[in-house]
């Protein structure tokens, strides 16, 4: 499994806006600017995010983007979904997935699942809060 460039960015926009949207909306101009991100790219992963209720379109000259809950409501796992899909190792693992022939005789599905386990483990124990904690840590700014 390897996380995409835009699964990277979609965490690093959504930890962004948690940090600066305490008093006001994140205009994206601004989280582009401090994350080095294009604009166009960021305005392509917002809109998965607002699709799906994890962020708020705020119109006007003051608007920007707010998370719709507190941070330690996603997981790393739900935001690198959206944008990734499906984080299974392989495909007879996916919700609904095929049925493999196979399945009864597989030496490695046993692995397979394994690895599932844990990447969810991981994926599904850090929340943005968790991220926003570590990043205080290090003073404060940052670079996913």
């Amino acid at each position: 499994m390897k996380i995409s460039t835009k699964g990277r960015y979609a965490l690093r926009l959504m930890l962004d806006i948690a940090m600066n949207s305490t008093v006001n909306p994140v205009p994206l101009k601004d989280t582009a600017e401090r994350q080095s991100i294009s604009v166009k790219y960021l305005e392509q992963i917002i809109s998965s995010l607002v699709r799906v209720g994890y962020v708020k379109s705020i119109r006007g000259p003051q608007g920007g983007y707010r998370l719709a809950k507190a941070p330690a409501d996603y997981t790393v796992g739900m935001i690198l979904r959206q944008v990734e899909g499906s984080m299974v190792p392989v495909a007879c693992l996916e919700e609904g997935g095929m049925d493999c022939t196979r399945q009864g005789e597989c030496v490695t599905l046993r692995i397979w699942k394994e690895l599932d386990e844990a990447i969810r483990g991981v994926l599904e124990k850090y929340t943005l809060e968790d991220l926003i904690g570590w990043q205080e840590e290090l003073g404060g700014n940052y670079v996913i």
